[in-house]
């Protein structure tokens, strides 16, 4: 029997996978952090911490492994490979391939071998690959380097947007009681001011609030999920052209609970029409699978084998991870 491990490492979350050759799930595994661009140590030991749960549960070794897939955030640069190579070798695996997580997210989607993966969770990333085997990464760096939202941010456009309406610079919001309830405050002055005294930091789970006040209307959520919409958008485009797609027909694939879990339209729209634009015989595709099972299929496929369509059908079947952000 053949076995294979796929990792899927986010910004608050890493999931692990093990299965045999005919797509038979043996072991399951979760643990927080897996992007050492958060925190590297904490990353190392969060990616250990769930391929041991599934192999323990698998009742197997690293060494039983035939391949080891790890699709992870952060994973987009030399200088990042040079710090997770010895993170993966330390943990055991004799054969295995790092790729950044949007990768797994893609394969987990389509059944093409090329096309275009967005995610929007912790952080956003949109990467793609044509006909060809050319691949281009848009994103991925932080706001700082072009980026715009993921839940990362977006809670900090809640958490502002509020002081705004309170101060006078914004109009009044739905998210203000919303944000008081969630945090535990009576007023936003009271909360200001305990933030600004402790240098508190907000929680993530804030993002969750801007699709409840969306769902009601509320006009500065909607504006901010709108924007994360556009910016998304922009790095499909600019994918779209880098990798020339814009004849092809293709599956831009959503990925990451913002846009899996949260969304009702609100910032798929936008893309959906840039797409229109851009490359008309694409189409959108929500990432329905757990992203881990791109990975174990990418596993497999690094191994030599071929995904039939009695492995897939048998691994979307999965039972899906509980998601944290949303």
């Amino acid at each position: 029997m053949t076995y294979y491990l796929g990792i899927d490492g986010g910004g608050s979350k890493t999931h692990a996978l093990v299965t045999d050759e005919h797509g038979n799930v043996l072991g399951k595994g979760k643990s927080g952090n897996g992007n050492h661009q958060i925190d590297a140590a904490l990353a190392a030991s969060n990616l250990t911490a769930a391929a041991l749960e599934a192999l323990t549960q698998a009742n197997l070794h690293q060494g039983d492994i035939s391949h080891a897939y790890f699709g992870l955030a952060g994973a987009d640069r030399e200088v990042d490979y040079r710090i997770l190579h010895p993170i993966i070798q330390a943990m055991g695996f004799e054969q295995y391939t790092i790729n950044c997580d949007t990768m797994i997210g893609l394969r987990a989607g389509t059944t093409l071998p090329y096309g275009i993966a967005v995610i929007c969770g912790t952080g956003t990333n949109c990467t793609g690959r044509n006909p060809s085997g050319e691949y281009y990464q848009c994103g991925g760096f932080s706001y700082m380097y072009g980026d715009f939202g993921g839940g990362g941010a977006l809670n900090i456009e809640v958490f502002r947007s509020v002081i705004r309406a309170w101060d006078g610079r914004e109009e009044p919001t739905l998210l203000t009681p919303l944000l008081l309830r969630l945090l535990g405050y009576s007023t936003v002055e009271l909360m200001y001011n305990d933030y600004l005294d402790h240098e508190r930091q907000v929680p993530l789970e804030v993002v969750k609030l801007l699709f409840e006040a969306a769902e009601a209307g509320d006009r500065v959520a909607l504006d901010i999920l709108h924007k994360q919409g556009v910016e998304l958008s922009k790095s499909v485009v600019a994918v779209t052209r880098k990798l020339g797609l814009g004849d092809t027909e293709f599956d831009v694939v959503l990925a990451g609970s913002l846009l899996t879990k949260g969304d009702k339209g609100w910032i798929r729209s936008p893309i959906e029409e840039a797409l229109r634009q851009a490359a008309p015989l694409a189409s959108l595709v929500t990432l329905k699978n757990d992203p881990v099972i791109g990975a174990v299929w990418s596993a497999m496929e690094a191994d030599g084998l071929t995904v039939s369509t009695a492995v897939s059908d048998r691994m979307q079947a999965l039972e899906a991870f509980d998601h944290i952000l949303i």
